[in-house]
């Protein structure tokens, strides 16, 4: 008998237990998951920022659709959904929200340089990668509008990755990314194929497959429901209702910046989701003929940071007559309390129920006298402040919209949940420097290394004894 073979016999016997030990995790594991919450962190060039709000086109930049900011350059896209498959390691995730950068504004006061993108989506399949958005922009030349859905934006730098076998969140950090030739050419041309673009990251929680749908209920309970809306659509009352408001996106910067050196406090049943702030529970009286609301809400904010700032924010009050609303709130401020302080005025057009629903989303919001006030005359009257959404829900079965869901926090690499640190082989785009890329792995990872180590020792029985390793 060659020598071997007692360790062969061996090494298949530790192998077949490995197997058995885990291909019933792995198997489970090997389902296809449904992506659901989590956020995309990207700041798509930051030398672009630099130049919208620069000297020469004189821009700015706006978010929209619950898009926020975080770090230094990055805009913030969140709610991911999509699917993702451990077995092969693809991945299809889309985000929320959206950024616009406007510059070179005409004296008809249109912008020479109009472009948006949004709706971002991430596709993971076979080692490669491709960033898809919604892109809206105007030629450099005519001034033409083109408007495109999911136009093929960035490609990935994935080089080292495995996304096979990933646990949740599924996280990659800083992943290097080089913008397309359609991308190049939705980006109005500021900007030629195979540029660097800001690296990307992001952070997506994954759950068992979805459930099916559960059966549709009957024409003549619809019909029922529907009545109900009507009823207490006109009774003057609503059974819940919540405004979001984010205040200032550069004084939320400024309260966390290294000026500030500060933070906010969310109290009495306040949410925070990202660019905006949610006050629930609202109670009041709604007339959907008239459009009118007069309407409070639970929850608070505190702002607190160097300098003596401290500001409270609490029993938040909207009123909506002939079109036009008005955000009132109590103020702490500087150890002077006021109540029902008019901090900011908005329009409101159409906020007519539909489905038992009335929703207004980012509505342009003024500050008030008042409300200048309330800031320590930080900002005038007549300031632009963080738009305004507001839902009232006028039948008990009616659902308020969902809040921007950023998925949960990755592990540290430290923790004792499984996570593998995978060294990037491509480099960062010219303008940052070389990154690690992170991606927690499941028990397959553990099964392929298991594997790996069986089939060394079954290379190495083979190997005779007087030859040299």
């Amino acid at each position: 008998m060659p020598p071997y073979r007692p360790a062969r016999a061996l090494a298949v016997a530790l192998l077949a237990v490995l197997l058995g030990a885990l291909i019933p995790a792995t198997a489970a594991q090997a389902a296809n998951r449904t992506v659901q919450g989590g956020r995309l962190d990207w700041g798509i060039k930051s030398s672009f920022q630099s130049y919208v709000t620069g000297p020469i086109a004189q821009g700015s930049w706006s978010l929209a659709g619950g898009a926020a900011t975080v770090g230094g350059s990055q805009f913030r896209f969140h709610s991911a959904t999509g699917s993702y498959d451990p077995a092969g390691g693809a991945l299809s995730s889309g985000f929320s929200g959206g950024v616009r950068f406007t510059g070179h504004k005409k004296s008809d006061g249109s912008y020479e340089l109009d472009l948006t993108i949004s709706r971002p989506t991430v596709r993971i399949r076979g080692g490669s990668g491709t960033v898809y958005a919604d892109m809206v922009s105007k030629d450099r030349g005519t001034g033409r509008i083109t408007s495109t859905a999911q136009v093929p934006l960035a490609t990935l730098g994935l080089s080292g990755i495995d996304m096979k076998g990933g646990s949740t969140p599924i996280a990659l950090n800083n992943v290097p990314a080089t913008l397309t030739s359609q991308g190049a050419k939705s980006f109005a041309g500021y900007y030629t194929a195979g540029t660097p673009l800001d690296p990307v990251s992001l952070s997506v929680d994954t759950t068992g497959p979805a459930p099916k749908p559960a059966a549709s209920k009957s024409t003549e309970k619809s019909g029922s429901s529907g009545e109900q809306h009507k009823k207490k659509a006109t009774a003057g009352r609503f059974e819940d209702a919540a405004v979001d408001w984010g205040v200032r996106r550069t004084f939320r910067e400024y309260v966390t910046g290294p000026i500030g050196k500060g933070k906010w406090t969310l109290a009495g049943g306040a949410q925070d989701g990202g660019a905006l702030f949610r006050f629930p529970k609202g109670e009041g009286t709604y007339d959907p003929e008239k459009q009118t609301l007069n309407a409070t809400f639970a929850g608070s904010v505190r702002f607190t940071g160097a300098g003596g700032l401290d500001l409270t924010l609490s029993r938040f009050a909207v009123g909506l007559k002939a079109g036009k609303g008005t955000l009132s709130a109590d103020v702490l401020s500087d150890g002077e309390a006021r109540k029902a302080v008019p901090l900011i005025t908005f329009t409101a057009k159409d906020f007519a129920p539909k489905n038992g629903l009335a929703v207004l989303t980012e509505a342009p919001a003024t500050l008030t006298a008042g409300g200048a006030k309330a800031f320590g005359s930080l900002y005038r009257a007549g300031t632009a402040m963080d738009p305004v959404s507001l839902a009232v829900a006028v039948d008990a079965k009616a659902k308020l919209p969902a809040l921007p869901d950023l998925g949960s926090d990755p592990a540290p690499s430290d923790s004792p949940s499984p996570a593998t640190t995978v060294a990037a082989a491509a480099s960062a785009p010219d303008d940052g420097p070389p990154t690690a890329l992170y991606l927690a792995l499941g028990g397959a990872g553990v099964l392929a290394v298991a594997a790996a180590g069986v089939l060394f020792l079954v290379r190495r029985s083979r190997s005779k004894p007087d030859t040299p390793s």
